[in-house]
């Protein structure tokens, strides 16, 4: 709410700190789903609209730009205090991670490729299924049947929109579906292996060491596996002048949703941050259809509907029943 102050006999609205900090973190969301949708529009735009299709070399356009602005975020403008890698064997951790989570992202840029970013997203929306898979076979820890059970529907509804999708293309819909289980697996792996208190990292500092990592594995993936990539980006750069500054804008993107994904749980929380995950998910759905006219049916909307409410049901449960 807002205070009314008084000064020489004029009154002035004045907002309170608790509003400045409301006003905040709502710039802080905007920011979160403009980052988000835009890099997995201009993803797929590259990939499936330009010509460009190489998202080995894609994603180590974006590791690039996470080594080089988390560098430049922590060391220069403090947005968190560095932290050092403290042994031989935490390296060893970070760089599995930094593996699994190269493998997440070029999978689910390969699967834009072939798919809509709308049928893209109800398949992404299961990562809880996954991730509970993952946690249960690594730790045997289990939760309520009900938290279970609400994995029902998130599964289904993939079943649902599957059947409903009028531009299905299996390898897409594998690699799609790979990208999100390695993207489960990493996040349970992240809580294995940085458990302990002298390994722990926040996602900011993980970040700036995984980057690096990240490019030394993609860079010789990329010239071997996609050869033609320097002389097809330079005949594109030369056809489209905009070719570079594409390239340089989806990859300072793709940092920034890391970038306000950090910030948004830290002023936030994880459960606040799934539930506008589920939202942002919905919406990059219909800008998508807006943007690329891919054609949508009734039983693909409804099974990426019944999906997103089994995602919000099973996160509801796992907060009342942890």
């Amino acid at each position: 709410m807002n205070t009314l102050q008084i000064q020489g006999g004029k009154s002035g609205k004045m907002a309170t700190p608790n509003n400045k900090e409301n006003m905040f973190i709502c710039f802080l969301v905007s920011l979160w789903y403009s980052s988000n949708i835009g890099v997995i529009l201009l993803n797929k735009y590259l990939l499936s609209n330009y010509g460009f299709k190489f998202p080995i070399f894609l994603t180590m356009c974006h590791m690039s730009a996470c080594a080089v602005f988390s560098y430049i975020s922590i060391v220069f403008f403090k947005v968190v205090p560095q932290q050092m890698i403290k042994s031989r064997s935490q390296f060893i951790k970070i760089a599995t991670l930094s593996i699994v989570f190269c493998g997440s992202v070029v999978g689910g840029n390969i699967s834009l490729r072939y798919l809509a970013v709308s049928f893209n997203q109800a398949v992404g929306a299961t990562t809880p299924f996954f991730t509970a898979v993952f946690a249960y076979l690594a730790t045997f820890k289990r939760e309520a049947w009900i938290t279970y059970a609400a994995l029902v529907p998130v599964v289904a509804g993939v079943v649902i929109a599957s059947g409903g999708e009028p531009g299905f293309h299996l390898f897409g819909f594998i690699m799609c579906l790979s990208a999100t289980a390695a993207r489960a697996f990493k996040s349970v792996l992240q809580s294995i292996l940085l458990s302990s208190e002298g390994e722990k990292l926040n996602s900011m500092n993980l970040l700036l060491y995984m980057s690096p990592i990240a490019v030394i594995l993609l860079l010789p993936a990329a010239l071997i596996m996609e050869p033609n990539v320097l002389d097809v980006t330079i005949s594109l750069g030369r056809e489209h002048k905009f070719m570079g500054v594409l390239l340089f804008l989806n990859s300072a993107t793709a940092y920034a949703a890391n970038l306000t994904n950090f910030l948004v749980t830290k002023h936030t929380s994880a459960l606040t941050l799934q539930v506008l995950g589920n939202a942002k998910g919905a919406v990059a759905v219909v800008i998508s259809i807006l943007l690329f006219r891919n054609p949508v049916t009734f039983i693909g909307m409804a099974g990426y509907s019944v999906t997103v409410m089994g995602v919000a049901a099973y996160g509801e449960t796992k907060r009342r029943f942890r």
